[in-house]
């Protein structure tokens, strides 16, 4: 009997059992009976502006926008919806907060003149300039640019200006044009993938104090990615209380397809096994399948596995889809992509005057059966054969006597 109560994951369904429960169905197909035989299985130095070079300069390609996170002081620049530069900064103080929103880049300017808005004295480009030796306006009074106290980056120090290393905002100048979007954002949560397809999740600390993070927050976040069943809520809580900024690494992912569909849920690799929603396989598959909760134990139409409960959803060890679903596959270019296994037609004997004859030929039951049937038959003819041929036999000899 199943419970009332309905759990739902990130990967699939599955139904909570009573504790005196062996099998709950999990997802049921037309013929497909399950199995139940039990079976366990350190920031540079400003750079001063060089001498022109004789030789033409590389030509650098432009960022798309240009995403900077006030809560993780960093500046990110991105083309082609990938990172491609990240670099620390200075924002503003908390009395002078960096504003967030949507900006543009409005002006460029190479060795710009400082005027103190206080006292309106003017400082020409030089050590002494507290922009540096590079200025990219985004409006009003506020900028990004570099700075002659290379020590303050990394902290909320200015008037609300972006500082950065002056050898970061040469290379960002140039990355950039007039009307470059530029996106100012508060997250203290932070979640990436990182080249080698691991999911690593960052909470910084509330600099501002802007912005409460909740273990709820974190799993949401996480949850879009794949992965947030594979973290305890324990371990979140941990690191919020930490806020430290440091990658926490929680598994591979890759995307999951099955005879060319893409699934909901994902491929998640941690501690080198490499876990699959078991519910949406079965859907999939049109595979019947339920869950033995005291044996952890999926079973399928086909046999049974070790199953994985990680919050409320069932994952199967990808070693065992083949048991499990009749599918077959695995990584290929990034995508996990598994394929419903070919039927196979068995070789069977072919079984002639009581022999079998070497190196039989695949056939169908039916066919089997028919020739079965029609050896059985000329069998029994012939031996009709040889008794009529014994009695006349019998008849002869008892004449002649």
């Amino acid at each position: 009997m199943l419970s009332a109560a309905l759990l739902t994951g990130a990967a699939g369904t599955v139904f909570a059992a009573e504790a005196n429960d062996d099998v709950v169905s999990l997802v049921t197909q037309p013929g497909q009976p399950l199995v139940t035989t039990t079976t366990k299985t350190t920031a540079a130095a400003p750079v001063k502006e060089t001498a022109a070079k004789a030789e033409a300069p590389a030509k650098v390609e432009l960022a798309d926008r240009l995403v900077i996170n006030l809560a993780a002081r960093s500046i990110a620049a991105i083309r082609d919806n990938q990172k491609v530069a990240l670099y620390p900064i200075g924002p503003g103080k908390v009395s002078t907060p960096t504003p967030t929103g949507y900006y543009k880049v409005i002006d460029k300017e190479v060795n710009p003149t400082w005027t103190d808005p206080g006292s309106a004295t003017s400082i020409p480009s030089g050590p002494d300039n507290p922009l540096g030796y590079r200025w990219i306006g985004i409006g009003g009074n506020y900028g990004i640019h570099g700075t002659n106290h290379p020590d303050s980056v990394g902290h909320y120090v200015s008037n609300g200006c972006i500082r950065m290393h002056e050898e970061d905002v040469e290379k960002i100048y140039d990355m950039v044009e007039v009307g470059t979007p530029v996106e100012i954002t508060y997250n203290r949560i932070v979640v990436e993938k990182t080249p080698d397809d691991q999911i690593a999740y960052y909470i910084y600390p509330d600099g501002y104090g802007w912005q409460n993070v909740t273990t709820a927050d974190v799993n949401k976040w996480l949850a879009g990615y794949g992965v947030s069943d594979f973290v305890t809520d324990a371990d979140v809580e941990q690191k919020i209380q930490a806020s430290d900024g440091n990658p926490t690494y929680v598994a591979k992912v890759y995307p999951l397809y099955v005879n060319g569909q893409k699934l909901k849920g994902k491929a998640v690799v941690q501690d080198d096994i490499t876990y699959l929603p078991a519910v949406d396989l079965a859907e999939a598959a049109k595979v019947s399948l339920g869950w033995k909760p005291e044996e952890k134990v999926l079973v399928s139409s086909y046999g049974q596995a070790v199953g994985y409960k990680k919050k409320d959803t069932l994952y199967c060890n990808a070693d065992d889809v083949a048991t499990l679903y009749h599918l077959d596959g695995g990584l290929n270019a990034g995508k996990f992509e598994l394929k419903t296994q070919a039927k196979k037609q068995e070789t069977v004997p072919v079984v002639k005057n009581g022999k079998a004859v070497e190196n039989g030929t695949a056939k169908t039951e039916a066919e089997v059966y028919a020739e079965a049937t029609k050896e059985t038959a000329k069998n029994a003819k012939a031996a009709v054969t040889d008794a009529k041929a014994a009695a006349k036999d019998v008849k002869a000899e008892a004449k002649a006597k």
